[in-house]
């Protein structure tokens, strides 16, 4: 468990990302995939239901000893409060109402929010704005590692624990790596937040907004349903940055696993990235993906030739010079 990554530096590129010249190609040779661009409807529904199955946990678990709350927020509650998580993905790109009706997006991501016990959604929205333009940019993108990361969770039983704290540093490496200007959404988020947590601790008591929150950290942490944090950018394979997840999980996280398809068309609901594949398999037939998150939390923990050092970094040939 002592052993050491033998990466000890990340692979730095001087090329835009793969996304776009394969967005412009995939475009030009079949110019039917604009015909999958737009809201989703359905979104608002499932979400709300989610939602609403949170608050039923509430009701039926405040009499219940930490024990069996703690085990429930592993096996149910932290899997509704990923998907609630990953809608809130879907939220940011503006699925729910569509680009024209960005506020009510906002808005919407906020109800989203709700379970998940911590204001994230609106800040989440800026800061994965620049994910997706500026993929794999150091101080831009925060969804690498920081160096510091890298080298404390170097070995493989450091590695391990980086996968049970990752949600601590999900959380803060943005404010970290790049902090921006608060906005006044985010302070309507964080009040919002603030007064349904108030509400649950008057109605049902501190152990159940606890339960919410242990929901959010199972979430992000040792979880099978959290391993596309890992498998979505982690390099598995020298030279490419992006994997896809082809597996059952994608059912409960809405199509997050077509994360390539996802980063070559943002702008299409995770319900129709299967259909960006079935149309255009040749564009995909080449890349490495996965097809079990336990398989890539194993590799990631075991293989010594992956770890947090494990990421493209890049500086495009016009910033290099």
């Amino acid at each position: 468990m002592g052993q050491r990554v033998s990466r000890t530096e990340f692979e730095w590129v001087h090329n835009d990302q793969p996304h776009i010249g394969r967005r412009d190609a995939m475009l030009k040779k079949y110019p039917e995939i604009k015909k999958l661009f737009g809201p989703d409807p359905s979104l608002k529904l499932i979400v709300s239901a989610l939602v609403l199955i949170q608050f039923i946990m509430l009701y039926v678990l405040q009499d219940q000893s930490w024990k069996v709350i703690v085990l429930v927020a592993y096996i149910f509650g932290g899997v509704i409060n990923h998907s609630l998580m990953v809608a809130s993905h879907e939220i940011v790109h503006n699925i729910p109402f569509g680009h024209a009706r960005p506020l009510a997006n906002r808005y919407f991501g906020m109800w989203c929010n709700i379970p998940i016990g911590v204001p994230f959604s609106v800040t989440y929205k800026k800061y994965h704005t620049l994910h997706h333009k500026y993929l794999a940019e150091e101080a831009l993108d925060h969804d690498i590692p920081t160096v510091l990361e890298a080298k404390l969770f170097s070995t493989t039983l450091g590695k391990l624990v980086f996968l049970i704290v990752q949600p601590i540093f999900f959380i803060t490496r943005p404010f970290f790596v790049n902090p921006m200007p608060i906005q006044k959404l985010e302070i309507i988020n964080a009040v919002v937040q603030v007064a349904f947590d108030a509400l649950v601790v008057f109605l049902f008591g501190w152990k159940m907004l606890s339960y919410l929150l242990i929901c959010s950290f199972f979430a992000l942490s040792l979880h099978p349903i959290s391993g596309h944090l890992i498998s979505d950018h982690y390099m598995f394979k020298k030279g490419f940055e992006t994997y896809s997840y082809y597996g059952p999980l994608n059912w409960i996280h809405f199509n997050v696993g077509y994360h390539n398809e996802h980063h070559d068309f943002p702008a299409i609901p995770g319900s129709k990235l299967p259909e960006v594949k079935k149309i255009a398999p040749e564009f995909y037939e080449t890349i490495p993906y996965h097809t079990s998150y336990l398989r890539v939390m194993y590799d990631f923990v075991r293989d010594p030739t992956v770890g947090l050092y494990a990421r493209i970094k890049r500086k495009p040939l016009e910033k290099a010079g």
